[in-house]
């Protein structure tokens, strides 16, 4: 029997018994659409999260009094026993720091209210910036201007507001020049940054930057200072960068020789790589759990296979009774099988695909779909199917023909 003979004929079989077909690869169906839609969620996360939230940049770093990221209690107890970065630790980077092109120093405040006649709006964030923190930031101004070094020299109250704060406050005003309260003082709107959408459902422009200055004159000198800069490359560029930043600040800071910073340096890849390892166990994970499925719905196969050949001993003897080998039989029940196994992971492709693109349009959450992991998704359901179907082609091929000529029909 030629291959494209066994394809159809285990097609017609599919077609003839639809409830026990969808019933059979329902197992499969289930596992290559979790697969897909796993794969499916984390390529598109993994690509988010690298262009959104965590984009510094490939030359940038940043130092912060506590990690980002802490990993256990013991670490946070450390961390909270550390001094704050100061406004002169800041200065003493800009001027000693060779290696950095750009140097910048911030604060945020996440909880912010910001207010224009009757209408207001809450939860923004306040960020102070030095104005080199543009440049650092990639901020890019679509109306009026950045802040300057007079604005941060006389701690000007001005500021550069998002789009949020121009929909639900200015709408179909002119922004710049209006003035507008944030947490009750008063600050003269300068520029409008680009519109730059949500991240992870959360909107990205729902801030106000305002001078460092005026931010600490207004919230207090009580927290650390985070510290910002950009160096001349990426790679040993980066590298000498963050060595002599952490040099100047250990030295400030009395650091001894052989002891930990007392503070934390972090760079683009720092984060990513993080991410990726977390991303990478939920991968593993949920692949784990979906091959429950697959492994059930092999089973399944195999067990409908089984069925198959009793049904079909008759049509078996008469094949051999013609000719037929032993490996032609076989070849045509594990050819049945992975046809029903495949047809199964065609299905669960589509439904994992589409489930995801569906999730990304109600909620928003990234997806990405890969060719690799499609064709691996038909991969695998194909192998399961071949894989489950040995036992019954075997079966199969070792029935004697005149034992199986005198089956009843």
């Amino acid at each position: 029997m030629h291959f494209f003979e066994a394809m159809r004929i285990a097609l017609q079989s599919l077609w003839a018994n639809k409830l026990r077909s969808v019933l059979t690869l329902l197992g499969v169906v289930i596992g290559v659409a979790a697969v897909i839609a796993v794969v499916t969620f984390v390529n598109g996360i993994n690509g988010y999260v690298a262009e959104k939230i965590f984009n510094l940049g490939a030359d940038v770093f940043i130092v912060n009094k506590v990690s980002p990221v802490i990993r256990n209690l013991d670490q946070w107890l450390d961390s909270q026993k550390r001094k704050d970065l100061t406004m002169e630790d800041y200065h003493a980077v800009l001027e000693a720091c060779h290696h950095c092109e750009v140097v910048g120093a911030s604060n945020i405040n996440f909880s912010g209210k910001v207010r224009y006649a009757t209408q207001s709006t809450t939860d923004t964030w306040v960020r102070g910036w030095t104005p080199s923190m543009g440049r650092i930031a990639d901020k890019e101004i679509v109306l009026g201007r950045f802040i300057n070094e007079t604005d941060m020299d006389y701690a000007t109250p001005v500021a550069v507001i998002g789009y949020d704060i121009v929909d639900n406050l200015l709408a179909g005003l002119d922004p710049i020049g209006k003035e507008i309260r944030v947490d009750g003082r008063v600050y003269t709107v300068v520029g409008v940054g680009k519109r730059e959408g949500k991240t992870l459902g959360q909107s990205a422009d729902n801030y106000v930057i305002i001078p460092l200055t005026s931010y600490r004159q207004q919230y207090g000198t009580h927290q650390s200072v985070r510290i910002s800069g950009k160096s001349y490359g990426v790679g040993s560029g980066l590298e000498s960068a963050v060595d002599e930043a952490r040099a100047i600040l250990r030295a400030r800071r009395h650091d001894l020789p052989g002891t930990p910073d007392s503070f934390s340096a972090e760079t683009n890849e720092t984060f990513l790589d993080l991410w990726s390892n977390l991303s990478s166990t939920f991968f593993f994970a949920m692949i784990a759990i979906a091959s429950i499925s697959l492994i059930v719905g092999g089973i399944v196969i195999m067990n409908i296979m089984l069925v198959s050949v009793t049904e079909r001993t008759r049509e078996i003897g008469i094949r051999k009774a013609l000719g037929a080998r032993r490996a032609d039989v076989l070849r045509q029940f594990l050819i049945e099988s992975g046809t029903m196994a495949l047809v199964g992971g065609i299905v669960g492709v589509l439904i994992g695909a589409g489930f995801a693109k569906l999730i990304t349009a109600l909620v928003g959450m990234p997806s990405s779909i890969q060719f690799w992991s499609i064709l691996a998704g038909l991969i695998v359901s194909a192998s399961v199917g071949i894989f489950f179907g040995v036992y019954p082609a075997k079966r199969a091929a070792l029935l004697d023909p005149i034992v199986a000529l005198r089956a009843e029909l």
